[in-house]
C-alpha cells in the first residue's frame, strides 16, 4: 500500500485501505495486481487520467511523421532528367522522408528488362552517400521498384572529440 507521496504504508486489508482513501477524499487504485500481495496506491484517479492524456497528446505532437515520396523513371531516361530526379530525391531524403523509386517498362522496354535494372542500380549507387536501401529492387509486373530511407545521423556522443588546443601561456617577464 502506497500513500499519495509514494511512501510505503505496509500490508493492510482492502477495507482499511479504502477507509484511508475515503478519509483523504481520494481513490484507491490497484497499481500492480499481479504482485503478491497486490500493490495499491491512494491517488486522485481523475487527475491521474487527465495528466496521462496530456502526456499522450504531447508525445503525439512531438512525433515526426515520415512520408513516402515516389519518384518515377523509365528505362530510357536521359542523363539530365536523371540528375534532376536525383536532386529531388536528395532533397526529400534530407527532409527525412523515404523515397520509393519506381521504374515502369513501356512497350519494347519489356523485352530488355536489364536496361531498367541498370537505371535503378545507378540511382541507388548515386544516393548511397545520403540514403540506405530499405527494400532492394523488385520486379512486380511491369514495374521495378525499391525503397530508399535517409541514412541515420550519427550521434556526436559516440565520436571521440579532438583535444581542445591549450590557450597560449603568457611570456615570462624579464627582470632587470
Amino acid at each position: 500500500m502506497l500513500d499519495v507521496a509514494g511512501q510505503m504504508l505496509g500490508v493492510m486489508a482492502t477495507r482499511e485501505a479504502q477507509r484511508l482513501a475515503d478519509q483523504q477524499g481520494l481513490d484507491l487504485v490497484e497499481v500492480s495486481p499481479n504482485a503478491e500481495p497486490p500493490v495499491c496506491k491512494i491517488m486522485d484517479y481523475g487527475k491521474f487520467r487527465y495528466e496521462e492524456g496530456i502526456k499522450r497528446k504531447q508525445a503525439r505532437k512531438n512525433q515526426k511523421t515520415v512520408h513516402i515520396k515516389e519518384v518515377k523513371f523509365h528505362a530510357s531516361v536521359d542523363t539530365n532528367d536523371l540528375d534532376h530526379k536525383l536532386r529531388q530525391m536528395k532533397e526529400f531524403l534530407g527532409d527525412g522522408h523515404k523515397v520509393k523509386v519506381t521504374l515502369q517498362y513501356r512497350g519494347r522496354e519489356n523485352a530488355h528488362k536489364e536496361l531498367g535494372v541498370e537505371v535503378v542500380n545507378k540511382v541507388i549507387e548515386a544516393c548511397s552517400t545520403f540514403a540506405v536501401t530499405e527494400q532492394p529492387p523488385r520486379l512486380l509486373g511491369r514495374t521495378l521498384g525499391c525503397l530508399l530511407a535517409p541514412r541515420p545521423v550519427k550521434t556526436s556522443g559516440s565520436q571521440p572529440q579532438p583535444p581542445k588546443p591549450e590557450p597560449p601561456k603568457p611570456a615570462p617577464e624579464a627582470t632587470p
